[in-house]
């Protein structure tokens, strides 16, 4: 039920309210006034068609295209203004946020918003529902460690990516996205909620919902005809005793973390 709720509210919000669509031209949906691209007269709308010769169309290329160069660099930037396109000699500047690294100042990226038809919105859908579930394994793994939550702890640089959260976390990040997304945001991300909250229910240990169809599924291949087979569960009490331990560890960080360090 967990992934029939995910594949109804993707395949809603793709007919409805649409979704990212990759278009392959790389146009500036942000940048920061005084930057180099700002200085040499480039805008949000323009398309970057590439940058020190090499051409660009995604947001990754163009990350790969500026970190390529060192800071004070000159480079040749094309960009078009939706009139011409036009060339600049940019001298790249040194990222702030990360020492030694070139600087352009813009945000590009290939995708826009698009409505899709039934059979596309299918698609999107069952891929998106894939996508989640091989994430929520890696991903399961990670927040289970105990290593991980001690870091998150520790560290202030340790990658938000990996943190554990609660209701309080998913909260906030509920805000930004309808802030930035409306309700159709809201209503994907209700859809991963779904698809992790259903994988992570179904891992093969108690006392998740997995366990038990494990222990019923042994107790089948032990069974012989007129001869039922049955496990005793209390011997998967101390794994059921982690289990919870761990979890324990994961609300009590998570929530530390909402409150101490909010997400964004």
């Amino acid at each position: 039920m967990h992934m029939v709720i995910a594949f109804v509210l993707f395949f809603g919000v793709y007919v409805t309210a649409g979704g990212d669509h990759a278009t392959g031209r790389a146009v500036v949906r942000g940048m920061l006034e005084g930057s180099p691209a700002w200085n040499a007269g480039i805008r949000t709308g323009n398309e970057i068609v590439s940058v020190g010769g090499v051409e660009v169309g995604s947001y990754d290329s163009v990350v790969a295209a500026i970190g390529a160069h060192s800071p004070g660099d000159t480079v040749t930037v094309v960009f078009d203004d939706g009139t011409a396109q036009r060339r600049a000699e940019v001298t790249l500047a040194e990222s702030t946020s990360r020492p030694g690294r070139a600087f352009l100042g813009v945000v590009a990226d290939d995708t826009e918003e698009k409505r899709f038809g039934p059979v596309e919105a299918t698609g999107r859908s069952i891929g998106d529902i894939g996508g989640t579930m091989a994430d929520s394994v890696s991903g399961v793994f990670t927040v289970l460690n105990p290593l991980n939550s001690w870091r998150q702890l520790t560290d202030e640089d340790a990658p938000v990516e990996n943190r554990p959260t609660t209701v309080v976390g998913m909260s906030q990040i509920g805000g930004d996205v309808g802030e930035s997304r409306g309700l159709a945001g809201v209503l994907q991300l209700l859809a991963y909620v779904n698809v992790f909250v259903g994988m992570f229910n179904m891992f093969p240990l108690l006392p998740f919902d997995g366990g038990h169809a494990a222990m019923a599924t042994y107790e089948r291949l032990r069974s012989r005809p007129g001869r039922p087979y049955r496990a005793d569960a209390g011997k998967m009490i101390p794994v059921a005793t982690a289990v919870v331990g761990l979890l324990l560890i994961l609300f009590v960080t998570g929530l530390y973390l909402d409150i101490v360090r909010p997400i964004g």
